[in-house]
């Protein structure tokens, strides 16, 4: 079943309530011994290298009027590759919904044609027009792109059905981001869009946009993944 052929039902609010959790039972006292002294021992290298924090939305690539906030923890690889977690919200109870990669437009220029149609211009993300603090990314020219986990914004409280693409907040109708989403942001975290987006106009527009990325602004269409039985490939008879 593609991940668009569900309508949203009301979420509850990020990391918060009974609802928002996985079903299961409630973590026991030995369990949580075992994990605490697995952390003393165990290196978490690759969290570790988790370095910046920003909260800001995303809209699924195939019906920009579901629209998310977003928490995301970034990792640089180098100057021009990083991967990040992306949480529905920044509390301890918050639900990991996808992955997101940000490249450099030299790494986009050398991308395959169907690449670079699945990823989102995230220029006006950055300038703070809808990322808040404690946002400290970097100001240049980005790609971005994610897949989430739960479809939270229609109540799955488990990983179900088909991914799906999210995109970047744009500044063209179809993908701006709902204002009573910004407001309840801003209101919860103590600052003002206005005011970030005034502090930032120093940041100049890029002066070339790869023609590829945000396929739906030139085209009118996203994309949605489904989920097919196929035949699987396999070397040696598979065992019975």
């Amino acid at each position: 079943m593609a991940s668009s052929n569900r309508n949203p039902a009301p979420s509850p609010a990020a990391g918060v309530g009974e609802e928002s959790t996985p079903p299961g039972k409630t973590e026991t006292l030995p369990t949580k011994a075992i994990y605490a002294s697995a952390k003393l021992v165990q290196p978490m290298k690759p969290i570790s290298q988790i370095k910046q924090h920003a909260c800001s939305f995303a809209l699924y690539g195939h019906d920009l009027s579901r629209q998310l906030e977003i928490d995301i923890f970034l990792s640089r690889r180098n100057n021009d590759f990083l991967q990040c977690a992306v949480y529905d919200s920044d509390k301890p109870s918050a639900r990991l919904i996808g992955v997101e990669y940000i490249i450099s437009a030299p790494l986009l220029e050398r991308l395959p044609t169907r690449g670079a149609e699945t990823l989102a211009f995230a220029r006006l993300r950055v300038e703070g027009r809808t990322m808040g603090p404690p946002a400290r990314a970097r100001a240049d020219r980005n790609e971005g792109g994610g897949e989430p986990g739960p479809h939270v914004d229609r109540g799955d409280r488990l990983p179900m059905g088909a991914p799906a693409l999210m995109m970047s907040p744009q500044g063209a109708s179809a993908g701006k981001v709902r204002m009573e989403l910004v407001k309840k942001r801003d209101e919860r975290l103590g600052i003002s869009s206005e005011e970030l987006k005034e502090s930032r106009v120093e940041i100049s527009e890029p002066e070339w946009i790869h023609p590829n990325a945000d396929y739906w602004k030139q085209h009118g269409k996203g994309f949605a993944v489904d989920v097919v039985a196929t035949e699987m490939k396999r070397i040696a008879p598979f065992p019975l």
